[in-house]
């Protein structure tokens, strides 16, 4: 059975998607920590990041640096914060987001509810940051 993550790959369910390749995408959380939370994910369903090919760990990580800068500039942030959890889907995803804190890494603080206005803001202003970055 395909992950939530494929179905919004395939476009079976929506998504803000902010960068996409023919291995790898990446499209917003619909529940962020802070505004930008992005996911980088790789098309293949892989599961655990220990399992899968370095090549495809290391697309996976190189778009997450892309998105890292992107989100620094697009929310004027001091740094980006990055996480593998891997236990909410099985399917390989890097959570990046715009940090200034610590409390920016808490899974307990993220917005269950953001407007689609701020994540319609958010996928502009990486998209933004994406092409002056590239």
């Amino acid at each position: 059975m395909a992950t939530v993550f494929t179905k919004i790959i395939n476009g079976e369910l929506p998504g803000r998607f902010v960068y996409e390749d023919d291995d790898t995408v990446a499209f917003l959380t619909i529940e962020p920590m802070t505004q930008g939370h992005t996911l980088v994910v790789p098309r293949a369903e892989i599961d655990q990041w220990q399992g899968v090919e370095p090549a495809v760990f290391g697309k996976v990580m190189s778009v997450a640096q892309l998105i890292g800068r992107a989100v620094v500039k697009a929310f004027d942030a001091d740094r980006a914060g990055l996480i593998i959890a891997g236990l909410e889907v099985p399917h390989l995803h890097v959570h990046v987001f715009p940090a200034r804190n610590l409390a920016d890494f808490g899974f307990a603080n993220v917005d269950r509810n953001p407007s689609p206005e701020s994540l319609d803001d958010a996928q502009q202003r990486i998209q933004a940051a994406i092409a002056a970055l590239t």
